[in-house]
């Protein structure tokens, strides 16, 4: 059959398709519909449609059921401003259009009326707009939360969190291939609140910085945005004291890149980012500190590294190089030329110089560039949160998560296994929350439901790469770290013959070394080039120790658990942790946080791959759609019930909707009194009361459930009963209380005019009445001038009271945020030690039962050696029998070779007479002949 298709760049054409291959259309009155799940034929060619016909109209937000999806407009659109703040501000998510303001709203208000900690978690893939969303929840939540008449520290603290924002995107962004600003870490900003809906405070954690891109980028990316920041931006004396120059191209990290990104000034960016560090409250020292790492990363990088001819060994080639180095980092050039070519190591008891070649030499160096931004980024964190965490009575906060979406590139390494990996941990949250939770809690209310399989059981993935028994990719890794003579290839091949044949998610890659892995999202070839130094994150500990002694405070601070001798410092060391030990502990950490709340899902959507406004790549879209279980989510949504309240809160909230008077509401009167009404038939009677369809609800064991709307609809009708009857109450009052005051003003009146006509009538004659009359005036003033100097005085005290307890009230908060950090900080190290230690437990358990299964091998090798040590004897006393009788032939063949030597010669000598015979022979036979013929003649 024959049908129009449309490819959402308004360009309409003709294709033959079969009739099976085509979907219902909806109806032209759900066209740009606010939400899909109200589609009345829902497939994925409708909803692809919705969202194209709404992108071309520059609204790129639309709700998918309970979630909202989010597609990356690659402009800017005005729909950020003041105006649309007030308008979602205490809106219920059916009043204004679809956006990222009305999620923000739901979780907040979600927060104060429920007392529940909310989460909003910002996914997708990498360039489709998950940073600016997240921004934008900030952006609303402290516009949201400033009071009319705020106090100065409120005002500071909602303007640090948005000001955090220019300073993280200058150290964790950069530009990609997909994304101008592409955040190259994941963050998990949780905000506090107070009882009363301010906020309080803040703290970010981060995971996951890509370390790589400091010493390497594609030709179409740049390397972090601070590098070329403080190379524009900076003043002239600024890069005179880091010993820098402004071109870009002469640096060897930043060069092989994109210099510039169009339409944005480096320049203009540095300064917007010395204003937030200003607002802050960075010193000057700390933001020279932090400057200072980045130049030395440069410099780090401008080093050349060559090979002695004779020899191999590495060799420093200009020496002006290596000496800026040094003077930015603070340490003596010759140790530091020590430490990088020919450091100390231990070789059994005694240490040795051991001479390094050019490849270690750069490995080293490309480490300590990696090293140093990575402990300067943890340290910018720290500030922050520093500067951002407040004990102002914090009880519940709304957290952010912004997080590398998932990244499938040409060559994918054991970066993008832990992205990729984290990802897959979201998305079965997403799922377990849309789809198993929902459905099993029908189940446990006796809710009639027919359960639907949506197909997305993400754990066997997860087990592979997670689990320590059977050993996963990361227990096999972390083992192999701490084998000696492990590999890279070994390592391949021990995965190989544990998961090949034996899981369908696994199997050998394409690539020489390394396999292929089925996400939810695709399958994907991982290259494990590099993977045990990869995880093990190796430092050459002379430079490390080095540092640590650095002229530098900052760059000895960053290295100051290195300091040999340190109690605290070997500690620190015996709690080493591997790459991927490290990013699973954050990842159970983060998930345990996100169980603890009510999260919120906005599905971020990468329109297409030119990062052009306007264009949709339809099959992209669609991919992303079906990765992201939305299609499932607006199912869901549809057929389910996804809001619901217990009883009680039903009860308090909604019983006021019931007419007084009613048959209900008389019923559920008597509940005060003697006869008793359970919640569930108190649930039923208010329902009944309020004729909602009885298809939009359900009564379960202990709550009422709803489907999507119906509770957006009572709550709309409750806010303006309440509203109403608020409104007749402030009435009331206020006409009472201004009755009150008049006649309280009118009995006043009434009753100075009769004091005074009675002093006036007994005090006329009186003459020491007047002189008081005229001495009044005086001693009014001398009382008055007694009475401020006595107020003053109490003044003074008051205030140098409330100054005392004002800092001893500090101390106290000080004190006691310190002692929560640092109770924090040993509940997370007791947390990690334990999953450290059932790991640790699982790998000696592994480890004991392979020296078991060796030490069986070796008795039966022993049992085997002792056996072919007897038959080597026994083949040996053959073997020199054998060699008596070879003797023995040998000089009986001698023997006989003379014998024949000897025949032999007799036998020539023979063979010459026989020839001297036969000569003579002939010659007598030829006379013969003669003497007959000469006979027969006769």
């Amino acid at each position: 059959m024959g049908c129009y298709m449309f490819d959402a760049q308004t360009t309409w054409y003709d294709r033959i398709v079969r009739k099976d291959e085509v979907d219902k259309v909806n109806p032209p009155k759900f066209d740009k519909a606010n939400d899909m799940a109200e589609l009345t034929h829902l497939n994925e060619a409708s909803v692809v449609h919705n969202l194209a016909s709404r992108y071309m109209a520059d609204m790129i937000y639309t709700y998918s059921g309970l979630f909202l999806v989010a597609v990356n407009p690659y402009c800017s659109l005005p729909i950020y401003n003041h105006a649309y703040i007030s308008m979602y501000k205490n809106k219920s998510r059916d009043v204004a259009p679809p956006h990222i303001y009305a999620i923000t709203d739901l979780a907040f208000r979600n927060m104060l009326e429920m007392h529940e900690n909310q989460s909003i978690l910002v996914t997708g893939e990498s360039g489709a707009g998950k940073t600016e969303n997240t921004k934008k929840v900030i952006q609303y939540l402290a516009a949201v939360t400033t009071p009319t008449n705020k106090t100065s520290e409120l005002g500071t603290i909602e303007q640090q969190i948005l000001q955090a924002n220019p300073i993280l995107e200058a150290f964790g962004n950069s530009q990609t291939v997909r994304n101008n600003n592409s955040s190259r870490f994941g963050k998990f900003i949780k905000i506090g609140f107070s009882r009363s809906g301010q906020i309080s405070g803040a703290y970010i954690n981060w995971y996951l910085l890509e370390k790589s891109r400091v010493v390497t980028q594609s030709p179409l990316e740049r390397n972090y945005h601070i590098f070329y920041q403080l190379l524009c931006g900076a003043s002239a004396g600024l890069r005179e004291k880091f010993l820098l120059d402004r071109n870009v191209g002469d640096y060897a990290y930043l060069k092989n890149g994109q210099r510039s990104i169009p339409g944005i000034s480096d320049e203009d960016e540095f300064k917007k980012l010395m204003l937030a560090f200003k607002i802050m409250g960075f010193s000057e020292q700390e933001q020279t500190d932090l400057l200072r790492v980045i130049a030395i990363i440069l410099h780090i990088g401008n080093l050349e590294v060559g090979a002695e001819r004779s020899s191999g060994q590495a060799k420093l080639l200009q020496y002006v190089q290596v000496e800026k180095l040094c003077h930015a980092m603070g340490v003596p050039v010759d140790a530091f030329t020590k430490a990088l070519l020919r450091p100390r190591v231990k070789a059994g008891r005694d240490w040795v110089d051991q001479s390094r070649t050019q490849a270690q030499v750069q490995f080293s160096l490309h480490a300590l560039a990696k090293a140093l931004y990575e402990r300067g980024f943890a340290y910018l964190v720290n500030r922050i949160n520093e500067v951002l965490e407040r004990d102002s009575g914090s009880t519940m906060f709304i957290g952010v998560l912004d997080i590398a979406g998932f990244e499938i590139f040409e060559a994918n390494s054991f970066e993008q296994l832990c992205i990729n990996y984290t990802n897959e941990k979201l998305q079965q949250f997403f799922n377990h929350h849309m789809f198993v939770l929902e459905q099993e809690e029908y189940a446990r209310e006796n809710i009639d439901w027919q359960f639907i399989d949506f197909g997305h059981d993400l754990q066997p993935t997860i087990d592979l790469i997670e689990k320590s028994n059977p050993i996963g990719i990361f227990s096999c890794l972390d083992e192999d770290c701490v084998m000696p003579r492990a590999t890279d290839k070994s390592f391949t091949e021990k995965l190989h013959s544990l998961w090949d044949k034996k899981s369908d998610k696994y199997k050998p890659s394409l690539f020489k070394q390394g396999f292929r892995l089925r996400h939810y999202a695709a399958e994907v070839d991982y290259s494990t080039e590099g993977w045990l130094e990869k995880n093990k994150d190796p430092l050459n500990d002379n430079i490390t120790h080095l540092l640590s002694l650095s002229e530098e405070p900052h760059i000895a601070h960053l290295f100051a658990d290195d300091l040999e001798g340190d109690l605290a410092a070997r500690k620190r060391r015996g709690l080493f942790r591997t790459v991927a030990q490290r990013h699973k502990e954050q990842l159970t950490s983060l998930m345990a946080q996100l169980n603890s709340t009510r999260p919120h899902f906005v599905r971020c959507i990468l329109p297409n791959h030119e990062k052009r406004p306007r264009k949709m790549d339809s099959v992209l879209v669609l991919d992303q759609l079906r990765c992201n279980g939305v299609l499932e989510g607006i199912r869901i949504a549809r057929t389910g019930f996804p809001n619901r309240l217990s009883f009680a809160e039903f009860r308090q909230r909604y019983e006021i909707l019931v007419k007084q008077g009613a048959g209900a509401r008389g019923t559920l009167a008597n509940a005060t009194g003697t006869e008793y009404v359970d919640g569930q038939r108190a649930c039923s009677l208010i329902l009944d009361a309020l004729k909602l369809d009885k298809s939009a609800y359900r009564v379960g064991i202990t709550k009422v459930f709803f489907r999507a709307g119906v509770l957006a609809e009572l709550e709309d009708q409750r806010e303006k009963l309440v509203r109403t009857v608020i409104t007749l109450i402030q009435s009331r009052v206020r006409g009472y209380l201004q009755r009150r005051y008049v006649n309280k003003r009118l009995y006043r009146a009434e009753a100075v005019q009769v004091i005074a006509r009675n002093i006036k009538a007994s005090q006329t004659d009186n003459p020491w009445w007047k002189v008081y009359v005229k001495m009044q005036p005086l001693l009014m003033a001398q009382r008055e001038t007694v009475q401020t100097m006595a107020r003053d005085g109490e003044y003074r005290k008051v205030v140098a009271q409330l100054a005392d307890a004002e800092a001893e009230s500090q101390k106290a908060r000080d004190r006691a945020r310190k002692l929560e950090g640092e109770m924090k900080k040993v509940q997370e190290t007791l947390e990690s030690e334990r999953a450290l230690a059932i790991d640790k437990q699982e790998i000696l358990r592994r480890s004991q039962m392979r020296e078991a299964d060796l030490e069986e091998q070796l008795v039966v090798a022993l049992e085997d050696l002792d056996k072919l040590e007897v038959q080597c004897e026994e083949l040996l006393d053959a073997k020199r029998k054998a060699d008596k009788e070879v003797e023995m032939w040998r000089g009986e063949l001698e023997k006989a070779a003379r014998i024949i030597g000897r025949l032999e010669g007799e036998k020539g000598a023979l063979d010459k007479r026989i020839e001297t015979l036969v000569a003579d022979l002939s010659e007598k036979e030829d006379k013969e002949g003669k003497i007959h013929g000469a006979m027969e003649q006769l």
